[in-house]
This record gives C-alpha cells, sequence and structure tokens, in this order.
C-alpha cells in the first residue's frame, strides 16, 4: 500500500525572507513612537493656538482631528506584517525545460 505523498512547505527565497523578530520589533516600536510622538505635538499645537488666539478659527480643529486620529493609525502601523514579494513565482520542479547535466568530478 502506497503512503500518501506528504506536501512540503513552499520554500523560501532569501529575497524574499523576512526580518528577524527582534528586527521587526525593533521597527513596528519606532513606527508607533514617531506617530504617537506626532500626536503629541498635535495636542500642543491645539494648546498653544487656543492660549494665544493665533490663525484662524478652523486650524486648531485640523490639529484636533490629528490628535484623535493618530492613535487609530499608530497601532495599526503597528501591527501591519511586513511581508515582501518580487512577484515572481517558483516553479515545481516538474517543468520539462532543458536542464544541465550532472558534473563529473575531476580531482
Amino acid at each position: 500500500m502506497a503512503r500518501p505523498k506528504r506536501r512540503e512547505p513552499p520554500p523560501v527565497r532569501i529575497t524574499t525572507a523576512s526580518a528577524g523578530a527582534g528586527a521587526d520589533i525593533a521597527s513596528r516600536q519606532k513606527r508607533y513612537v514617531i506617530t504617537m510622538g506626532i500626536r503629541t505635538l498635535c495636542f500642543l499645537v491645539v494648546a498653544g493656538l487656543a492660549i494665544s488666539h493665533l490663525g484662524p478659527g478652523w486650524l486648531p480643529w485640523i490639529f484636533v482631528i490629528g490628535a484623535v486620529a493618530l492613535p487609530y493609525v499608530a497601532v495599526v502601523m503597528a501591527n501591519a506584517a511586513s511581508t515582501k514579494s518580487d512577484g515572481f513565482e517558483l516553479r515545481d520542479g516538474s517543468s520539462q525545460d532543458r536542464q544541465l547535466p550532472p558534473g563529473t568530478d575531476s580531482e
């Protein structure tokens, strides 16, 4: 009785291999901190505009919207997985293309 053939996982090409877990976490944390830093600046600008009454009346609302929306953007960006793809499919090796014959050992 023939055993069923195991399905092997597809090979990983070095050009599409992801970075290590530590590097991935560090880049996610960096994006999150930068986005939340921009949010903090938005709050400070809103406070500064409210105290000084400078600029048109609609200007503080732009920064309020930024301060409210940026936490969502920061979390989505921090949770986004970085994937690489070069757009090429790997062949399964069963093609009928001509191949070079195996080399001879010349010692």
